[in-house]
């Protein structure tokens, strides 16, 4: 069966390789990844530095469990320490986005001694398709599915500055208001009611980048109630957004007190997630029993490949290329959007990750289609696109640019043209 589609309806060509910034179907065609597939493959595909390490491990030691210490795992957690400067803190590690997530929101519950406190989370916010990371969403796809009153979940409108929830008129304003109707929500609840806001610092697939200021006062505003703050930096981690983790554009008022990671962390060549907990977190669960537990949790394979991922970031200086390259990405995008008036607004550019958000309108905003359908002819776009060897992903009225960060210029510029190209080409009525 496959993820998020009528199996019915499913049409896909099946991928039997890759290299660098493209992959290859069984039919020989090759594919220029605009997306990083799942917005994981930040390193690219096949990575040689990661696969290479994947065959060291495997020749010496391919499992044992999380009872036993084992060289790899210890090696990433304290790599994951030295790059968030966590000193002090712990890393549990997961299968993923979605169990990291679940965990984190577990070790903040029991480190607050709120065994049954409140999650605040976003609407149109994604953390996993789990039951309890369902809940933990404001995701359209799986609202119906899970009640997020029974898990605990206290939702608050997003900071989407470009129809804010809030009735402002620009982006300061709405990431202020958005950050004030966090600590309303912890005021009503009571302060020890709350055991931890969980939110995404930056990109996510809802195409909602928040205003710069939105951050640091959700930080300022949780520190000051004791509530804990957890950065979901499963997809924004890793050089996407232009630093090894979205907060730290915001340096210290940024720094959240657990994160989560996955997709980037090995460069999803294999699966792993994480949770990094601060000092701060990790000490009231120092000596009491932690009731958890997951057979391939730190799995030596996965950490090898882990290991190998932050090494590669670091030593081909991949976060500060993304932080460059993006930058061009997004003067590109600009252009683009001049030239074709069903791109209301370009969003994004810290680093490997924008979004166009697409109108019929752009001065009055009217969506293209209803959140989160998708217009028949960005459904033709990207299928154009396909036929011409780039591969570009998109959700209901969004195309979202997430390459990898190994990608060449030139394969960056032409992606971009054809993109612009294939705007000009669709009636967009």
């Amino acid at each position: 069966m496959h993820s998020w589609c009528v199996q019915a309806d499913w049409r896909a060509p099946t991928i039997v390789g890759g290299e660098g910034a493209h992959f290859i179907d069984d039919q020989g065609r090759r594919f220029l990844d605009m997306s990083s597939l799942a917005e994981c493959m930040n390193l690219g595909h096949q990575h040689p530095r990661v696969v290479r390490a994947i065959q060291e491990q495997a020749a010496t030691l391919c499992f044992v469990t999380a009872a036993w210490g084992a060289e790899p795992r210890a090696r990433l957690a304290q790599l994951l320490l030295e790059k968030s400067g966590f000193a002090g803190g712990r890393v549990f590690f997961t299968l993923g986005g979605a169990d990291a997530n679940e965990h984190a929101v577990k070790f903040a519950r029991q480190a607050s001694r709120k065994a049954r406190g409140r999650i605040i989370t976003r609407e149109r916010s994604y953390h996993g398709a789990s039951y309890a990371a369902m809940a933990l969403s404001g995701d359209a796809r799986t609202e119906s599915q899970v009640d997020a009153a029974s898990f605990g979940v206290l939702r608050v409108p997003p900071p989407y500055a470009y129809r804010c929830p809030f009735g402002t008129t620009n982006d300061e304003d709405c990431g202020a208001a958005a950050a004030a109707r966090v600590a309303q929500v912890i005021d009503g609840a009571g302060a020890g009611a709350v055991a931890a806001v969980l939110m995404e610092p930056n990109a996510g697939t809802n195409g909602i980048v928040a205003p710069d200021n939105f951050w640091p006062r959700v930080r300022e505003a949780t520190a000051l109630r004791g509530v804990y703050l957890i950065a979901d930096e499963v997809m924004s981690g890793f050089g996407r957004c232009g630093e090894w983790f979205a907060w730290q554009r915001y340096g210290e008022a940024g720094r959240p007190d657990l994160m989560t990671l996955a997709k980037g962390l090995t460069g999803a060549h294999l699966p792993l997630g994480a949770v990094v907990l601060s000092a701060g977190v990790a000490a009231p669960l120092e000596h009491a029993m932690l009731y958890t537990g997951l057979t391939y949790c730190g799995h030596p394979l996965a950490c090898a490949a882990g290991v190998a991922a932050v090494q590669a970031y670091e030593e081909d200086g991949l976060i500060e290329r993304s932080r460059r390259l993006g930058a061009e990405m997004r003067a590109a995008l600009d252009r683009i959007a001049a030239r074709h008036p069903v791109v209301g607004e370009v969003r994004g550019g810290a680093g490997l990750f924008a979004v166009l958000e697409l109108v019929r309108d752009r001065a009055t905003r009217e969506p293209l289609a209803p959140w989160a359908t998708t217009h028949a002819s960005l459904r033709a776009l990207v299928d154009r696109a396909r036929e011409a060897g780039v591969s570009f992903a998109t959700r209901g009225n969004l195309i979202i640019l997430a390459p990898p960060l190994v990608i060449g210029e030139r394969e960056l510029i032409d992606a971009l043209a054809l993109l612009d190209r294939l705007l000009g080409e669709f009636d967009w009525t």
